[in-house]
């Protein structure tokens, strides 16, 4: 009985010993832990340094040399030369800090994360677009780039980044080269597969395209001014975009979607476009609303080249909804050809056009949703019981409009009696298979917000 109870209380001692010993084991790992912890959160901010330059070769040298997270201020005055980023750090300019490229390559390139520029100005690097010549150049991979608040003029590219992601560009003022053919310069901003941008703020004249996206997903381009250039924005097989609050003015186009899908463009401005407002070519389930198109216009245009100004070109699109909409003063309302009658139109005011629509193609289609058309300036109806929707339907592309196309001198004819008349006659006496646009609930006034 003795050695029993002896047994027991050796066991339970053991038992205590190891748990002790546990616990002393835990202890002394937390602590590791906790140690390791705190030594890398003192590397990566204590270490962390602001370091101020005056001359292209200390920048060079500081560029060289700096850790992930410094911040490199330029001084005042003129910094010749190119420079290389390859730690994630800021790089900003007091006032009257320029970089200088001396017509020569890059002015910046960036071959790392979480590089931020900003408050600098840059001129004069090169002019070769093969090359990719950029005022800052964003290698690959280098994600999460940040270019706030800096002044760009040259010839090639303002901001060029490809195969990288979460890039912010953001308050700057980008000009190119005006004396240089338009197709020739750089574009404002280039990102070719670059994934979730931020295009914000910025002020961009002189270029080839504002802002051009290639292969791109979930961009957002944001209160963007162009002008004088190709397109505002122009998307090329992109996808899952938004861009609103942007304004063009005296540019070819402004907002051109192609080849793209699920793009979301709305409450943009477009006024003095020589081609169009908005362009839709080859361009499917996408949203085009409550955009401002006016004076679009080609001194040059031709009917029989079909080269007018357009508020919307539409072209080989399907599926897509154009609502909510004001096309306004422009030679052209919208232009449909090629296949684009898969869309829903409604809900779009159409004012003063000297065309209001033209359509090339051989079907008839039917532009209202849910019991809801659009408003024509030059439409006299009836609303009878005064909801808003007049009485008949509306046809602003028959037969007649077509002979305003071949003989536009006729144009101002086109809103008399007479010429209501004959469209009465028409209707009442049409022996072929309709077709063209028909608007079955036209609005009988304009909406003074639009």
């Amino acid at each position: 009985m003795i050695n029993i109870v002896k047994n027991a209380l050796l066991r339970q001692m053991l038992r205590h010993r190891c748990q002790c010993h546990g616990f002393k084991l835990l202890f002394a790992l937390v602590t590791l832990c906790l140690f390791m912890l705190s030594a890398l959160l003192f590397s990566s901010v204590s270490f962390a340094a602001t370091y101020s330059v005056s001359d292209s070769e200390e920048l060079k040298a500081l560029l060289a040399e700096s850790r992930r997270g410094d911040s490199i201020l330029l001084r005042a005055g003129i910094y010749p030369g190119q420079f290389e980023i390859h730690h994630g750090i800021t790089l900003a300019g007091e006032k009257g800090a320029v970089i200088d490229a001396q017509g020569r390559g890059s002015a910046i390139i960036i071959f790392a994360s979480d590089v931020t520029i900003k408050n600098l100005e840059i001129q004069n690097w090169g002019a070769d677009l093969y090359e990719r010549d950029s005022a800052i150049l964003i290698q690959d991979f280098a994600n999460r780039a940040r270019v706030e608040s800096n002044r760009l003029t040259g010839g090639g590219f303002g901001v060029c980044a490809e195969n990288s992601a979460n890039i912010t560009v953001s308050d700057n003022i980008i000009s190119g080269d005006p004396e240089r053919y338009k197709l020739d310069r750089g574009d404002g901003i280039y990102l070719k597969r670059v994934e979730s941008p931020v295009i914000e703020g910025n002020q961009i004249f002189h270029v080839r395209d504002g802002v051009y996206i290639e292969e791109g997903k979930r961009s957002l381009v944001i209160d963007n001014r162009f002008s004088e250039q190709q397109y505002g924005i122009h998307y090329m097989y992109s996808k899952h975009d938004e861009a609103y609050g942007n304004e063009a003015m005296n540019v070819d186009g402004g907002y051109a979607l192609m080849s793209s899908e699920d793009i979301n463009l709305y409450r943009n401005r477009v006024s003095g476009a020589r081609e169009f407002g908005v362009l839709l070519n080859m361009t499917h389930n996408s949203n085009v609303s409550a955009n401002r198109v006016s004076e679009a216009h080609n001194p040059q245009g031709k009917v029989e080249l079909g080269n007018e100004g357009k508020g919307i070109f539409v072209y080989g699109a399907l599926d897509n909804e154009i609502k909510h909409n004001l096309f306004t003063t422009s030679d052209i309302g919208i232009y449909m050809a090629m296949g684009g009658e898969g869309n829903l139109v409604y809900g779009n005011h159409f004012v003063n056009n000297r065309t209001q629509v033209k359509y090339v193609g051989d079907q008839l289609l039917e532009w209202s949703n849910d019991n809801r058309g659009n408003y024509w300036s030059g439409y006299m109806g009836w609303d009878s019981n005064r909801d808003g929707i007049a009485d008949n339907s509306y046809r602003p592309n028959d037969g007649l409009d077509k002979l305003f196309w071949l003989y536009p001198e006729a144009g101002f004819l086109m809103n008399s009696p007479v010429v209501a008349l004959l469209r009465w006659v028409q209707s009442q006496f049409e022996f072929t298979e309709p077709n063209g646009i028909v608007d079955s609930f036209p609005l009988i006034s304009a909406d003074m917000e639009l």
